[in-house]
């Protein structure tokens, strides 16, 4: 009695080394900052464990029978049939495994699509290749903004030492209070991407057309660092997901630092009012003419972040992606409007997506002028009016 006792104990002990160890791992589970992502680091490790035991069970008595009974020691095979006693326990025990594994799994898949009663509804929106956020409840509710790779260029080609977030840092967190119970709905607007950050167990797909929503509740406040889980395109890879977790009182002032482009954009006419409130700064939004010098710094950081990929750092374009080069191009250095409609609604049947409501005029403007004004162009500028004038 004894002896099992202390067997039971080193296999606890065992199983609790194990778990540690195992965050320390680079390809095991992030650790949890939530309770659900908790249930579901648990699960896993229960699970393994009887997998474990399955696995040495079935291929021990296998290799065992192989072993004892092997023909070169003169054993001969046996002839039987049916035997209704090993097939009923070969039907049962497996049976009575599975009902023992779904109980535990079901309450927590359960758990998870329970969206009700949350604190803070945040709507995501997955783009090519970037997230959109609005905060439609709760304190901040009519925040939003969109969150680009923030990784310098530089790195991804290997010309530059890599950073300690290489691929995994963005212009814009997504901050939210701690032990806020928050409810992410999810859609897209252009193919199928996946918001995912493994520390709180929530994950999404975010399908153009539909809405999805889940819920994480942080239990701890932090960064926390994910990406899309779903082959979206080219830059697949460069989409990361960045969440901050907050105090109350420090959420409080984040909205307030937000508030104004928020109430700024309340009060601008439709289809305005989106574009300031994903301006940053807003006061730079106001349709007021900017120096030249000015609108092509401000278009240099747009087009790095946004439209580099296909279009290349040097403005040559990628054939494959359907992605005109920039440099010399006619059109971009013709008339403004072709130009402004075209990152304002995109181009159907290309990779080319609509911009209008990703971005505000000025930003717009200060990204088609910088592309008139780079790589030998020489175009005008374009002024934020000029851009307002193109929406539909």
């Amino acid at each position: 009695m004894r002896g099992s006792k202390l067997v039971t104990i080193a296999a606890g002990l065992a199983a609790l080394g194990a778990s540690s160890a195992a965050h320390a791992i680079a390809w095991y589970f992030q650790s949890p900052a939530s309770k659900m992502a908790q249930e579901i680091d648990h699960l896993h490790q229960i699970l393994m464990w009887i997998i474990l035991v399955i696995f040495v069970g079935v291929f021990g008595v296998m290799f065992y029978a192989c072993f004892a009974h092997r023909k070169s020691i003169g054993h001969k095979a046996a002839q039987f049939h049916e035997n209704t006693t090993v097939e009923l326990l070969w039907t049962v025990i497996p049976a009575l495994i599975l009902i023992l594994i779904a109980w535990p799994v079901t309450k927590t898949v359960i758990a998870q699509k329970d969206t009700s009663a949350p604190d803070l509804t945040i709507k995501v929106t997955g783009y090519q290749w970037k997230w959109g956020y609005d905060y439609l409840s709760g304190e901040g509710e009519g925040i939003s903004f969109v969150s680009v790779l923030a990784t310098p260029r530089e790195q991804i080609e290997g010309n530059a030492p890599k950073g300690e977030h290489y691929l995994l840092e963005v212009d814009n967190e997504l901050v939210v209070p701690v032990g806020k119970k928050v409810r992410i709905i999810t859609t897209a607007a252009d193919v199928v991407h996946s918001w995912w950050i493994p520390a709180f167990g929530a994950k999404q797909d975010a399908m153009p057309g539909f809405l999805r929503d889940m819920w994480f509740r942080a239990e701890q406040t932090g960064t926390f660092r994910g990406q899309c889980v779903e082959l979206c395109g080219k830059e697949h890879a460069f989409m990361p997901i960045v969440v901050r977790v907050v105090s109350d009182a420090d959420y409080s002032k984040w909205v307030g630092e937000r508030k104004p482009a928020a109430s700024a954009a309340a009060s601008a006419p439709a289809p305005e009012a989106k574009q300031v409130a994903a301006a940053k700064p807003a006061a730079k939004d106001d349709g007021k003419p900017l120096p030249v010098a000015e609108l092509v710094s401000r278009g240099e950081k747009i087009y790095a972040t946004t439209c580099v990929a296909c279009h290349q750092a040097n403005g040559s374009g990628l054939a494959a992606m359907k992605a005109p080069a920039l440099a010399g191009n006619k059109v971009v250095t013709g008339a403004e409007p072709p130009v402004i409609d075209t990152v304002l609604n995109g181009r159907p049947g290309t990779a080319m997506a609509p911009f209008k409501d990703q971005f505000s005029d000025a930003e717009i403007a200060a990204v088609v002028t910088y592309v008139r004004n780079s790589w030998g162009n020489k175009a005008s500028d374009v002024q934020a009016a000029e851009v307002k004038a193109r929406r539909k």
